[in-house]
């Protein structure tokens, strides 16, 4: 059976991997298999540390969206792929470090510009964009950047108002067009995730 591809876009730090996990949950572990976005990162090894960190992560050339586009394309034709690792910390790949993914019934891919590209749209069986204040986005990400990427807060603020936010502005709400279904983060959205569960596995019959 032709696997089922999910594409859930949204803003940093809106709440994409809170509606992937309640999504998960109304299925056997084995029948999903999820791709992060941030995984396909460019490879930077030709650059230093601090040459890394300068780089605009929220353009959508700073994704390989080509590798991503192949290995959708493979998990749909029921292959396995190898995933990359990106590392927060060191801004780049992990050069010697790749996750097995197999090829489940439903196939959720997460991220910022999840939605961007119009070929993996085409591959997909439903597109949501999550929907959150951005107030609230920004202090998720602060919290979530000092706290688990190693980052200090003046280096948060600087890269949130110089790329972070023009980005989304320019390339990631405008992706908002293109879903089935967009997805309030700020109050409970139960009922969404019940409807879209049913969707799914409606689908998958």
């Amino acid at each position: 059976m032709k696997p089922i591809l999910i594409a859930i876009a949204g803003g940093t730090a809106s709440g994409k991997t809170t509606v992937v996990d309640e999504i998960i949950n109304h299925f056997h572990s084995e029948d999903v298999a999820v791709i992060c976005q941030d995984n396909y990162y460019k490879a930077q090894d030709e650059l230093s540390l601090e040459e890394r960190r300068k780089i605009n992560y929220d353009h959508p050339n700073s994704f390989d969206l080509d590798l991503l586009y192949d290995d959708l394309s493979k998990l749909m034709e029921g292959k396995e792929i190898l995933s990359p690792v990106y590392d927060f910390k060191e801004h780049n790949r992990k050069k010697d470090e790749t996750t097995l993914i197999p090829s489940t019934k439903v196939i959720i891919l997460e991220g910022i510009l999840a939605l961007y590209d119009s070929r993996i749209r085409s591959l997909s069986d439903i597109l949501i964009y999550v929907e959150s204040d951005p107030d609230v986005r920004f202090i998720r990400r602060l919290k979530r950047d000092i706290h688990e990427r190693g980052r200090d807060l003046d280096s948060v603020i600087m890269q949130y108002l110089s790329t972070v936010k023009p980005m989304y502005d320019e390339y990631i709400a405008p992706t908002k067009r293109f879903a089935d279904i967009i997805i309030p983060n700020d109050t409970k959205h139960d009922v969404a995730i019940e409807i879209l569960a049913a969707k799914i596995k409606d689908i998958i019959k």
